[in-house]
């Protein structure tokens, strides 16, 4: 007091705001009704509850599978060849001369032994005259020698020189008759003339080739069979063999070969064809197909064949809730599929999604609809489709199929 009397001044006081107490209690009570109203969910639960959460299980992957029936079916190996004259030789001249005369013409088609063309035969007809002479005063010495001899006149070497000296002179006149002859060209078998290159006045040598002669009746079609078919092919089977031109004959298999050729590893085969009017030429190309057998199959199309991991080529069929893995072999071929063994004679092959699925895996299965299996029927109704083999196909593989 003392100091506010000496300034002369008024000292400050404070009293309560009433005001600011209010907003105090306001603020603690909506603080409160929060909290209230954030633990009443705990306190008084909601009636509704939160749906729990499910699990599920993953499904098996889901294939299409038809169901298949094994059937007879005729084995057969195809290889392509080309059609051989039964003979094929050149014609030579046995003998030298100038050509005289020729009796046919080149594509003529003419008997064995018919003359073909003739050399000049003057010094050959002199020859054999001169023969023929010497021929007689050696039998006629002959004869004079055992009259000699009977008489006792001659002796016994006197009649043994005549006896040689006819010999010689038989033998001198059958080698002037052969070289006549020989001026003869003539056709050694039945056959068609291809070549003849013989003009009249012509010289000719002896041994020149004048001519060749091709006998096509009947016909020999050579093919290679692998070594893995050489035990289903042997002597005396049937064999359908189809020109290129179009004509389809009935041969039979009359050589197997014995040795394989090196390069290759195939052993030659020939077929025989009757071909009796000549009307297939030879040297044309032909598919030959030879039964060899008969086997229960199944018909599938090339593109439900796959390969395992160790690459050997197999069919997956649904058994059991489980795929399958059967290896199987493709013993026939046809432009709208494969015949393969080694499938159980009913199996409920996979069809659709078995590239995505492997052996022992668990599947669910569907069967496929009945139109498609009408196809597939429709289909194995007509097996006798083009064959390849191929391959085998041959090649095998050969070369047809398209693989998964």
């Amino acid at each position: 007091m003392a100091d506010s009397d000496r300034t002369g001044s008024t000292p400050l006081e404070f009293e309560t705001d009433r005001g600011a107490s209010r907003s105090i209690w306001i603020a603690a009570l909506i603080l409160l009704a929060v909290i209230g109203w954030m633990g009443s969910g705990f306190v008084l639960p909601s009636e509704e509850v939160a749906p729990e959460a499910t699990v599920t299980t993953p499904q098996p992957p889901a294939v299409q599978v038809r169901e298949s029936v094994a059937e007879a079916v005729t084995l057969t190996f195809s290889s392509e060849g080309q059609a051989q004259p039964d003979r094929d030789t050149p014609l030579r001249a046995e003998a030298s001369g100038n050509v005289a005369e020729l009796f046919v013409s080149k594509g003529a088609l003419v008997e064995q032994d018919a003359p073909i063309a003739r050399l000049s035969a003057t010094r050959a007809e002199a020859d054999l005259t001169q023969a023929r002479e010497e021929q007689t005063r050696a039998r006629r010495e002959l004869e004079n020698a055992q009259s000699l001899q009977e008489r006792g006149i001659a002796t016994a070497d006197r009649v043994a020189e005549a006896r040689a000296a006819a010999a010689s002179a038989d033998a001198a006149v059958t080698n002037a008759e052969a070289a006549l002859d020989d001026l003869t060209i003539r056709a050694p078998f039945p056959g068609r003339l291809e070549t003849l290159s013989l003009d009249i006045g012509e010289f000719v040598s002896s041994g020149e080739e004048v001519g060749r002669l091709v006998d096509n009746r009947p016909l020999t079609v050579e093919i290679q069979v692998p070594q893995q078919a050489l035990n289903r092919i042997e002597s005396g089977q049937t064999a359908e063999v189809r020109f290129i031109t179009g004509e389809t004959r009935e041969g039979t298999v009359t050589f197997v070969g014995s040795a394989a050729q090196s390069e290759t590893r195939t052993f030659l085969t020939e077929i025989e064809v009757p071909n009796e009017d000549g009307a297939i030429p030879a040297g044309i190309s032909a598919e030959v197909v030879i039964p060899t057998g008969s086997s229960q199959a199944h018909f599938i199309p090339p593109s439900i064949v796959s390969l395992d991991p160790d690459g050997a080529l197999g069919v997956k069929t649904f058994e059991e809730g489980r795929v399958v893995f059967h290896p199987v072999e493709i013993v026939k071929t046809a432009l709208s599929g494969v015949w393969v063994t080694g499938l159980p004679d009913n199996a409920q092959i996979i069809t659709i999604g078995q590239g995505f699925v492997q052996n022992g895996e668990e599947v669910r299965a569907t069967s496929a609809p009945e139109d498609a299996s009408a196809s597939a029927d429709s289909t194995l109704a007509s097996p006798d489709d083009a064959s390849a083999d191929t391959a085998i196909a041959d090649s095998a593989g050969s070369d047809e199929e398209t693989l998964q």
